[in-house]
Order: C-alpha cells, then structure tokens, then sequence
C-alpha cells in the first residue's frame, strides 16, 4: 500500500527534459502554461508556436512518449518550450506536478491538446488582474460545439448521507466552483505546492482531481470560475469516470471522514467500526487505509479550517 504523500512533489520520477533553455521573446505576464499532450496532434506544432506568441513566462510541453514523433524536431523550432517526457507511467496529477516544479512565475495555467488551442485569447492585462486577486483556482469557462456552454459550476450537496455533486451552467464571474473540470484552470503555484499538489496515490482522475479540489476548500482557499477567458474542445468532452474504488475510498478518508473540532481536523476512530461493514478491500486493507489517512490528517490537522458538512451548508456564502 502506498502512503498519503507528506510533501509535495513526494514521489520522484524518472523523466527526460529536452529544451527550455532560450527565454520566451515577449514575456507578458507572471503566468506559465503547462500543455499536456495525449499521444500524438497534428497540431502539435501549431499549438506551441501559438502559446509562444502569447507572453507566457514558460511553456512546459507533458510528452506521453518520445516514440511517435520527431520531438527534437520540436525542441529546435520552439527553442523556449521545455518539453519533459516521463520514463515511467504517471496519472495527469503526476504530470502537473512535475510541470508545477519546473516554473517559476506566481501562476500557472493547464491546459490539454485535446482544445481548440488555435482559437485561445488571452489578455495579459486581464491575467494581470487575475493574478493580483490571489486565488488559488481559477475555473475558465468550457465550450463544445462552437458555442454550447459545458455546466462546469460544480455544485455540493449531501443526499441520503453521501456527497452529489451537481454540475450547473449559470457561470457568473468569481462564482465559486467545486473543481477545475478535467484539471483545466489558471493555478496559483505557491498555494498548490502549499496545500501538496495532487496525491499520485489517488490513480483515477475524477478522483484525484476532486482530492486536491476539496483539500483546498477544506484548508481554506477558493475556486473561482472566471469569464476573462474560455476554453473550447476540439470534439466531445471528455465523461468523467466517478466510478467508486479504491482511489475513490482514500479521497472520502481524506476529505469526507475528518470533522472540524474547534481549530483543527480530525478522524474519531468511531469513523473505521461504521466504514468496516461498507468496505469492498477487506478488513486489513480497510483498517491500514484508516491508519494511514488518520495519520495524514493529524499530521495536517492545523490546515482544516472547516470540514464537508459545513463547507456544503455555507456554499455560496465565501467571499
């Protein structure tokens, strides 16, 4: 079984890094962009020269592998793009990780090649003022199809004692929102590496991006949705996939199991008697699973500001 990371950035990967080495011509604002790249795009080059153009600090381009295309033809067209390709099998929080490491600006944003990445518009004074707010998330909104809107408000609720999550399509600015949808948002870095970035122990990506998502609300950041700019994909967006397991088992020790005592978080050991009975990994993965969280909580038990129930009962009410 492998333990709740403690640090950030705590499981090391092997990888090779190729370019990044010439400075951007025109860096316009205190933002970097990490693209992450499925397994191969025609427009590949395309979307790079245009992220180059737009003013970034720094360009981190996530290869799958090295096996499908020419990549040091890349490095020599986009001189400034630093291209990082992973030697071992890693989960998409895993690469987010990795490009969080490599940058230096104050914000981040993620981004995928499987977006109209042709069509983006940003303003790097609109950025700018994104920035000065201080949030940790920004949530851009989503299109498919030209012009239908993705409901990318995630919404929390309790029923029948488990947590739904309603996805809606009012999107006012600074509405908050439970998740960046398919990890697509502007990042502030420091508070990310704060709060530990995503837990590579947590496999599925539903999960693993809600994990971090909700840590950050319960240690007391905020997600924001913005209208300074959107994002639209290239064909369907991608189904999320909440299918319940293991990794769905250690986010609700992470996030749903701890309650807020007075000025901490904690795990009441009554918690493991009623989760036996509902558990599907038996009783000794069960009981070290239990351990194992429990540990993590207390060890971060100061950095609760609240828990889910009060969270849910108070949505909406953040300023």
């Amino acid at each position: 079984m492998n333990t709740i990371p403690t640090i950030f950035n705590q499981r090391s990967i092997n990888r090779t890094v190729l370019g990044g080495r010439q400075r951007p011509a025109q860096v316009k604002m205190n933002v970097s962009v990490i693209l992450i790249n499925s397994q191969g795009s025609h427009l590949r080059l395309k979307n790079l020269e245009m992220l180059d153009r737009c003013g970034f600090e720094k360009i981190i381009s996530m290869e799958p592998n090295s096996d499908n295309y020419n990549l040091e033809d890349f490095v020599n067209k986009c001189p400034s793009v630093k291209f990082i390709v992973p030697q071992e099998d890693v989960t998409t929080g895993d690469l987010i990780n990795i490009g969080m490491e490599e940058v230096k600006s104050d914000y981040v944003l993620v981004l995928k090649d499987s977006l109209a990445l042709s069509t983006l518009r940003l303003s790097p004074n609109a950025f700018q003022r994104l920035v000065e707010r201080k949030q940790y998330c920004y949530v851009p909104r989503i299109f498919v199809d030209k012009n239908q809107v993705l409901p990318i408000n995630m919404i929390p609720h309790v029923q029948k004692g488990m947590l739904k999550i309603e996805s809606v399509s009012n999107m006012l600015d600074n509405t908050p929102t439970l998740y960046p949808y398919d990890f697509l948002g502007l990042y502030n870095r420091q508070k990310f590496i704060q709060l530990g970035g995503f837990d590579y122990t947590i496999e599925s990506p539903y999960w693993q991006n809600l994990d971090l998502a909700l840590r950050a609300w319960l240690w007391g950041e905020n997600i924001r949705i913005t209208t300074t700019f959107g994002l639209s994909y290239l064909e369907n967006a991608p189904v999320e996939d909440a299918t319940s397991n293991l990794s769905q088992f250690r986010f609700y020790l992470k996030n749903l199991a701890p309650q807020f005592k007075l000025d901490h978080g904690e795990i009441p050991v009554s918690t493991l008697f009623r989760m036996i009975p509902r558990s599907a990994c038996g009783l000794v993965e069960t009981i070290n699973q239990f351990k194992d969280a429990r540990r993590w909580v207390e060890m971060n038990q100061y950095r609760f500001k609240t828990d889910t129930s009060n969270l849910i009962l108070n949505w909406g009410s953040e300023k």
